[in-house]
């Protein structure tokens, strides 16, 4: 009620409408001519509101259809019902107030997001030089609130209990607990150490920390997340704006079903009972409410879309394309065991050449350094338990395509191919260790110039990959492809565990996008009924194809940009690959996908029940009025029903029932 209370403090008229209805009220009984003359006074005025705010919509592109409105007021004034020409304005202005608060109520999840947005920044004096050691926080006159755009890169900013990151940095403090909710729907905190890479609309925990400005305002996440939401809210679907032109007939036919029931009845009474409850709200109002909704609750889950019309091609998807590295299997390879030269060699050795391996990995960026570095400090902790001491590497360098080296502890560390380990180029790995199974790969180790083990790795499918599969094809989705750069053995081996048998391997970026172009004119799945007649009231093709591409990586993105849809996996920490999609899941969460399908059907439903039922309702209105059997003002506040109906139900889609 507060809401609804609020939105109609927005619409001055309706104030001005109901102390025009108390006035008229007072004065019916000793001054009827004063009253009639209120109620004139009032028409008067709306009609140059009304005819103002026609022309307005005209010019914003949206049809002007209000003239079912001036016609209806205007008649009843023309037949002396007074009271009539009263509850249409009311109902009028009411109407706005209902609009707005759908409107709000829609894009609810879509401001909550805009509103968290980070606005000012704690900034360390001299930051940018100093030499700053993470555990000794700056004196609070040591540092200087500025708006969130003044930060510059390298700029050292301190972020206190319960503010919002913001800008992307590095974390210089020792640790930091921060909520990602609002960035990717995560609900628990999550742990954060020194070095880390830390996202702009975090929101920090109970302790105050210290990090390093590596993007500004304009580039970091948070303002990627705010384009997306701005670029939906601002635009409309197609199927909406076609709910704007099919407005024009339903409006001819309130005309004519007027203009008959007056001709036949020989009563100018019937015209304006026939137009008090013509109303095209469901159509201007109920359609775009829904896909707003739809919007907000795909944002409430953690996907966002460019446009509205990613709602309609989702819903209508046909047939989806993986990518195979970090979008089915986990973004970085697992180490599944350790193949020491020494085969005598204790458990203990095996873990510390692990925990060596990892120390001098994190400095890398190879494909292969995050899951030997993730191996590499498990192993270390396993130590540290039993009384071990940590690796620290120095002087690290990295040969790009080879490998790394380090000193820990005095010795030479590498980590990398064979020959870069050894420093031997005719060196085979055949001599020590087993050959490789064909989705295994490996980096070896030496210490001091001598092999010491072999780090074996492997693509393993996401845990929630198969079951994800299997959700989209209980929704009729039987199109599922992998493409991959990767040698067909090996994405085969994932293909088989998450249930997808149609497999594209050794493809570059190029054959990728061909691919997908060439199974956009293929025939679609048997299409439910409502998609058939979205089809049509849009003016596409049914035997059109739509495509998804699903992908995280960079060389991802003009795949995605080929896909009718392309949907990019992300954790924030990749932006090529979002910036070319039209819908991004923000939790890294491939399960979101079926979610995300399921969302936009049950949306484009919601939005044709909404409006079939407003027009079936109005219509039948229409009808019995034109008999006679629906009064002038009872008719009117019965359209004002048919409006909340239509519009209420076209909220559900907010609900989440998918």
């Amino acid at each position: 009620m507060k809401r609804i209370l609020s939105c109609a403090t927005k619409v001055p008229m309706l104030w001005l409408v109901l102390a025009c209805g108390l006035a008229m009220g007072l004065l019916w009984h000793p001054y009827p001519v004063i009253a009639q003359w209120v109620v004139t006074v009032l028409v008067a005025i709306s009609l140059i509101d009304t005819l103002r705010g026609m022309i307005d919509d005209v010019r914003h592109g949206h049809v002007g259809v209000d003239i079912l409105a001036v016609v209806a007021i205007l008649s009843t004034l023309a037949v002396k019902q007074y009271w009539a020409s009263w509850a249409v304005v009311l109902m009028l202005y009411s109407g706005d107030a209902i609009e707005q608060y759908a409107n709000n109520k829609a894009r609810s999840n879509l401001t909550l997001l805009i509103e968290a947005a980070p606005q000012v920044a704690h900034v360390v004096d001299g930051g940018s030089k100093a030499r700053v050691d993470g555990r000794n926080l700056p004196k609070e006159s040591d540092w200087k609130t500025v708006p969130v755009g003044q930060v510059a890169l390298n700029d050292l900013l301190v972020v206190k209990p319960g503010e919002t990151v913001p800008v992307d940095g590095e974390m210089i403090s020792h640790s930091a607990t921060l909520d990602l909710s609002t960035i990717n729907g995560e609900p628990m905190p999550r742990q954060f150490y020194e070095g880390s890479f830390v996202m702009s609309g975090a929101v920090n925990g109970a302790g105050t920390f210290l990090m390093r400005a590596r993007q500004l305002s304009r580039d970091s996440q948070y303002q990627r997340i705010l384009n997306l939401v701005h670029s939906a809210q601002s635009s409309r679907a197609a199927v909406v704006k076609t709910a704007d032109l099919m407005a024009v007939p339903f409006t001819v036919l309130a005309f004519i079903i007027a203009c008959v029931a007056w001709i036949i009845s020989g009563e100018p009474t019937r015209f304006a009972q026939v137009l008090v409850l013509a109303t095209p709200c469901p159509l201007l109002i109920a359609a775009p409410v829904a896909y707003m909704a739809g919007s907000g609750r795909l944002a409430k889950a953690g996907i966002l879309i460019k446009t509205q019309d990613v709602i309609e091609n989702l819903g209508r998807v046909s047939h989806i394309f993986f990518d195979k590295t970090g979008t089915l299997t986990v973004k970085r390879p697992r180490v599944t065991h350790v193949d020491m030269v020494d085969r005598q060699s204790s458990e203990s050795e095996t873990r510390e050449v692990l925990a060596m391996a990892g120390a001098v990995e994190s400095y890398s960026v190879h494909i292969l350094a995050n899951g030997i570095t993730a191996a590499g400090n498990q192993a270390e902790e396993e130590r540290t338990r039993q009384g071990g001491t940590r690796f620290k590497a120095q002087d690290v360098q990295e040969e790009s395509g080879k490998g790394v080296r380090g000193l820990i502890g005095g010795r030479v560390v590498r980590v990398g191919r064979l020959a870069y380990v050894t420093g031997d180029d005719s060196a085979a790995s055949g001599q020590t260790f087993s050959d490789l199974a064909p989705e295994e790969m490996a980096a070896y180790v030496s210490v001091d110039g001598d092999l010491t083990a072999r780090i074996v790795m492997r693509d393993v499918p996401r845990d929630d990959a198969a079951q994800t599969i299997a959700d989209l094809r209980s929704l009729g989705i039987e199109r599922l492809s992998m493409v991959t750069g990767d040698k067909e053995e090996s994405a085969r081996i994932i293909a088989d565990q998450v249930g997808i048998k149609d497999v594209h391997a050794c493809l570059f970026p190029e054959d990728k996008a061909n691919l997908i172009v060439k199974a956009s004119t293929e025939q679609p799945n048997q299409e439910p009924w409502w998609d058939w007649w979205l089809s049509k009231f849009v003016g596409e093709s049914v035997t059109k194809s739509i495509t998804m591409m699903v992908g995280d990586g960079v060389n991802d993105a003009p795949v995605l940009a080929a896909a009718d849809v392309g949907m990019a996996i992300t954790d924030g920490t990749t932006t090529a690959a979002s910036e070319s999609a039209q819908a991004v899941i923000m939790n890294d969460d491939i399960a979101s996908l079926p979610r995300s399908i399921a969302i936009a059907r049950r949306t484009k439903r919601v939005m044709l029940q909404a409006v079939l039922a407003g027009l079936f309702l109005a219509t039948v209105g229409m009808i019995c009025a034109a008999f006679d059997l629906i009064p002038v003002v009872v008719g009117a506040f019965m359209q004002e029903a048919i409006d909340v109906v239509s519009i209420l139900w076209a909220l559900t889609a907010l609900l989440d029932r998918d």
